[in-house]
């Protein structure tokens, strides 16, 4: 007997196979520039925020920027290693909250995903408005305009993600490429020199180092090891965003983060080494990567090309924010902490709600602080050190759990790899916490809680929505119930006409209603459509419903409750007959009659509302 079988993916011939939306997914390469801008960009205030910290013992202070430089490299490798095990854990995406929601609980995996949504949203914010003060610096006459031209730019990266995450990373794979080219370049020509070729940069601006230089206690290395953890914010951007990969989803996923790791530990350790090669002091008004530049390179068109580079990277990496807060808002969704049309997915592979959630609050972010770059910089980089440590805590039991349920080999090893991450992170995330405090830090130690039970909120509501429509249980049978049309009406025109048809066809009875005013006026026109009404004789009654305000809605909802409570088994469908104009700027000469009633009856009523939309061809 012959069997005949079908391939479900079988293309008939002619025809194009069907769209699986994998073209509109990153590749490994598109990965890395769509998702670590921010990383990339770090290294422009990284090490700057080290040496800022060091030059309070002076010279001798800024003697260990490559000791505390060489342990954040350290930490980085840490995390990169934990991340490719998350991302191969957890495919799904989701981070640090995925990870927490399966090994330490519900609660502890809002408290990380809160932290990731914050640091999110000032990560758009501050990116944007580096990139501007950038700008700014070089033309100083765009100063009092900063906060429009923030808004230009984040409207900017906005309206390329919405084109899908692919169009972005297209869009900023080049500057990319410029930038980290442009800084591997800068490190190889400073390592062949003995000495600084230019310091013009630098030249007329005051020292920042310390006169009266304090000793260099572990407080003080603390203190700049956090602040230069700075440049390790975005590392986890990958692994929240694996979904947005082309398949095997996971494993390129984990190339994208080794190579991240990689390209920004070996510019790190690079720029430390040229600072202690040159000797170089934190200057006012002047970068540290622009000092380095100008005595790698020269006070020549290099140094101006880094300059713009860094600008541009600085602004776009806000980029990576777009990547992968809308995936962790999906996930929430999913999940119930968040309304579901964050889960909701358009043409392109694009999370078009959680963009522009984004980009609204980060406008607003932007419009609070004036478009001024010190204003968000105190509140920036705790939540991803509270998401890092919570992903190391939970790897730590992910491993443990793996060998008492697969005797795994190796257990040991990677447990006190992440152990040793998660209390490294959670060092940092306390002395950042604590030295920023009364700067504008205990806003997130506010907001955090804050968030958590917001998350907690929606999925309390979600659970009482599931309850009342009794989901997960098998419903009553359907059957049918006596169906009464309702439509309003007020006057005779073909609109008129096709309602009372569409009515008829819906309904056992047909039901028109007319809102009825004192004023002499109305009462005029309520006459002269009743004689109308009669002359045409569509075969359905006119009730007129007497209003002693000039109020539409009201009227018509009050005469559906009353319908419903005389006659409890029917069923009461308002069909709202509108007229749909031939343009779209003709909406505006509508009088929104229909709108106001439909808003009334729903509010007030259970009964179904249909409105009907006439189009006028």
């Amino acid at each position: 007997m012959s069997v005949l079988t079908t391939e479900p993916d079988a293309v008939p011939a002619g025809e194009e196979p069907p769209d699986t939306g994998e073209r509109h997914r990153l590749t490994a390469v598109t990965g890395l520039a769509a998702l670590s801008l921010d990383a990339m960009a770090s290294v422009a205030y990284g090490p700057e925020a080290i040496v800022l910290v060091l030059a309070a013992a002076g010279a001798r202070g800024l003697g260990f920027t490559m000791p505390v430089t060489l342990a954040i490299a350290a930490l980085l490798a840490v995390l990169v290693a934990s991340y490719r095990q998350v991302i191969a854990a957890f495919p799904d995406g989701g981070g640090s909250y995925a990870v927490a929601k399966r090994h330490l609980g519900a609660r502890t995996s809002l408290v990380a995903a809160a932290s990731l949504v914050l640091d999110y949203v000032l990560n758009v914010a501050v990116a944007v408005t580096a990139g501007v003060a950038a700008l700014t610096s070089a033309f100083p006459a765009l100063y009092d305009e900063r906060l429009w031209l923030c808004l230009a730019v984040l409207a900017l990266i906005t309206c390329v993600n919405l084109r899908g995450i692919v169009e972005s990373a297209k869009a900023f794979i080049v500057p990319t490429a410029v930038f980290v080219g442009s800084v591997f370049v800068l490190i190889a020509v400073g390592l062949f020199r003995s000495h600084p070729v230019s310091t013009a940069a630098a030249a007329g601006h005051a020292s920042v180092l310390s006169d009266n230089a304090s000793t260099v206690g572990a407080l003080l290395l603390l203190k700049a090891f956090a602040s230069g953890c700075a440049a390790l914010t975005g590392v986890e951007a990958i692994a929240n965003a694996v979904p947005s990969f082309r398949v095997p989803r996971a494993r390129r996923a984990q190339r994208a983060e080794v190579a991240l790791g990689a390209v920004l530990g070996l510019m790190l350790i690079g720029l430390s080494v040229l600072i202690g090669r040159f000797h170089l002091q934190p200057v006012e008004g002047v970068t540290v990567l622009a000092q380095l530049a100008d005595a790698a390179l020269g006070h020549n068109w290099a140094f101006y090309v880094i300059q713009f580079a860094t600008m541009i990277l600085l602004a776009l990496s806000a980029n990576t924010s777009f990547g992968g807060l809308p995936v962790l808002l999906k996930l929430l969704a999913r999940d119930n902490y968040a309304p579901h049309v964050f889960a909701l997915k358009a043409d392109r592979q694009v999370h078009r709600h959680g963009v522009l959630a984004l980009a609204l609050v980060s406008a607003g972010l932007l419009v609070f602080s004036g478009g001024d770059t010190n204003t968000l910089v105190p509140l920036f980089a705790i939540g991803v050190f509270v998401g890092f440590t919570i992903a190391q805590v939970g790897m730590v039991r992910h491993w443990l759990l793996e060998r008492r349920e697969r005797d795994s080999r190796g257990w040991r090893g990677k447990a006190l790899l992440n152990g040793s991450g998660a209390v490294l992170t959670g060092v940092a995330a306390v002395v950042v916490t604590a030295s920023k405090f009364t700067e504008g830090a205990w806003l997130i130690v506010i907001a955090l809680p804050l968030l958590v039970a917001a998350f907690e909120a929606v999925h309390h509501a979600y659970g009482r929505i599931g309850d009342r429509l009794g989901l997960g249980r098998i419903p009553a049978a359907p059957h049918r119930e006596r169906s009464l049309v309702i439509v309003p009406v007020s006057s005779l025109s073909r609109l008129t006409s096709e309602a009372l048809t569409a009515a008829t066809s819906l309904g056992d009875e047909v039901r028109a209603v007319t809102v009825c005013y004192p004023d002499p006026e109305d009462r005029a026109q309520l006459h002269a459509l009743e004689r109308a009404w009669a002359d045409w004789d569509p075969g359905v009654s006119l009730v007129r419903l007497s209003s002693g305000r000039r109020t539409l809605g009201r009227p018509i909802a009050a005469y559906v409750r009353e319908v419903a409570a005389a006659e409890p088994a029917t069923r009461v469908t308002v069909l709202i007959p509108e007229a749909e104009p031939e343009r779209l700027w003709q909406r505006l000469l509508q009088n929104q009659r229909g709108a106001v009633v439909a808003h009334a009856v729903r509010r007030e009523t259970d009964a179904v509302i249909c409105r009907l939309r006439f189009r006028l061809m």
